[in-house]
């Protein structure tokens, strides 16, 4: 039986799912919330580095921020594609003028940038606005 290692929206606690359980509603053994919701995670650098880094399960990111047109038209395709592609991915928000380190980092030039991350290292990127077929065509197609 294989398990993934799932970061805890709430309170960044580390929790053991079984791989057959990740689509039954688990919930964080420490803080009791779900650790799935349909929903972008909301990551600053900390948290960002946890999911990509410490979570198995593969993290596609949008890097955005408040004042990008773009983003903004951009967000609800994101939450739709949330829903459609979690428990198998898990989907985060990096707004780049609060985690300005991170968007240095992956030398974010223009947003909004989506970033598929799995094992800790990029696994692909695409610059520009997508609605949410593309996006989770694009992201099924780059995990293979």
């Amino acid at each position: 039986m294989t398990s993934q290692t799932v970061v805890c929206r709430s309170c960044a606690a580390l929790n053991r799912v079984p791989s057959e359980r990740l689509a039954s509603g688990p919930k964080c053994g420490k803080c009791g919330q779900p650790l799935f919701t349909g929903k972008p995670i909301a990551a600053d650098a900390a948290l960002f580095d946890k999911l990509t880094g410490k979570g198995s399960l593969p993290v596609l990111v949008d890097f955005w921020a408040e004042w990008c047109g773009p983003c903004r038209a951009m967000a609800p395709a994101f939450e739709a594609a949330a829903a459609r592609l979690e428990p198998r991915v898990v989907l985060a928000k990096v707004d780049t003028e609060r985690a300005q380190s991170v968007a240095a980092r992956y030398s974010i030039r223009s947003i909004p940038t989506l970033i598929l991350f799995h094992g800790g290292a990029e696994v692909s990127r695409q610059a520009g606005a997508m609605n949410e077929s593309a996006i989770v065509q694009w992201t099924q197609a780059a995990l293979g």
